[in-house]
Order: structure tokens, then sequence, then C-alpha cells
């Protein structure tokens, strides 16, 4: 009695896990986000949408994901032919994209074989943004002088100076 009891209720008896973190995505929510990526970028390129907020744009579909039942997807999107540094109005874009849900939802289930076509909403890939503030970040130079400069940068710069002074002195006294 005192045996079962040490074991603390595990995963195999229906306890809780011990380690609870949240689990990334199966391999067939990856393999059918992957699919269903490349089925709205195929959905897109046909040019079949009559909005006329979407008339002259171009996206590009980054990501889709979608929940473990299959059920709902989210398609991460970016205008296409705009240059990353520019900013744009994307609001007016993905509202109307999510306008037209029931028409990608439709299409995808004559181009993507699942039981139950799942529902899509339509969200700004802000990872780009994200990714040149960080590049910005680490080519600006009192970042990179701290990552990888030399004595001879550092009494060049503002702050430097002092630290070339304990090298010059520490040189004379050795």
């Amino acid at each position: 009695m005192t045996k079962q009891h040490k074991s603390g209720g595990g995963a195999r008896r229906g306890g809780k896990r011990e380690n609870s973190a949240p689990r990334g995505a199966s391999q067939r929510q990856l393999r059918v986000g992957e699919e269903m990526r490349h089925a709205l970028s195929r959905i897109i390129a046909r040019d079949e949408l009559n909005d006329p907020d979407l008339a002259h744009h171009q996206v590009t579909v980054t990501a889709v994901d979608i929940s473990p039942d299959l059920r709902n997807a989210i398609a991460y999107v970016v205008p296409f032919g705009v240059a990353l540094d520019e900013e744009m109005d994307t609001t007016t874009l993905i509202k109307a994209l999510n306008r037209a849900a029931g028409f990608f939802r439709g299409q995808l289930s004559r181009e993507v074989d699942l039981r139950m076509a799942p529902t899509i909403r339509f969200r700004l890939d802000e990872s780009f943004g994200q990714a040149n503030r960080i590049e910005a970040l680490l080519n600006d130079p009192a970042v990179a002088r701290d990552l990888g400069g030399s004595p001879e940068d550092a009494e060049t710069s503002d702050r430097g100076g002092a630290r070339g002074d304990e090298d010059e002195d520490s040189d004379g006294a050795a």
C-alpha cells in the first residue's frame, strides 16, 4: 500500500505530469499547417477575390498555426513587395482578409483533404519587424563595441577613455 502512494499518481495512472510545460505543435499540426499555407498561397495567387481592399494587394502567407483538433487556424501574412522598414497601414488588409475568411475556407475544403475545413483567421506576421529591430540593435556601434570590440575601439569611444588609461597604466607597470 505504501509503495502505491509513493509514486504520487504519475502520468500512467491518470495524474498530472510533473513537467506540465506547454508542448509544441504535433507533427500532424505542422504538416497540415504547411499544406494549408501552400494552398492559401495558391488561392491568393489566383486573384479570385472581389473585395476592393484586396484588389491591388499581394500578400505572402508566412505560416499557418492550427489547433490540435484541426478546427481553427491562424494564417500569418505580410504584404508582398513592401520594404520591411516602410510603414504601411495593414489593418485594412487584415480586415479584408478576415472578411473573406469564408471564401478561403470553402476553397481550402476543395484543396486540402481534411474531414472538416478549419475556421481561418488572418493576422499580420510581425516577426520580420522584430528581426529588423534586433538587427538594428546588433549593428548599433555601442553594442558592437560591447560584443567584440578591441581596446582601440574603446579608446575612440566616449565611454572607453577610462579603459584605455587603465591599459596604459598596466603596460607601464609591467
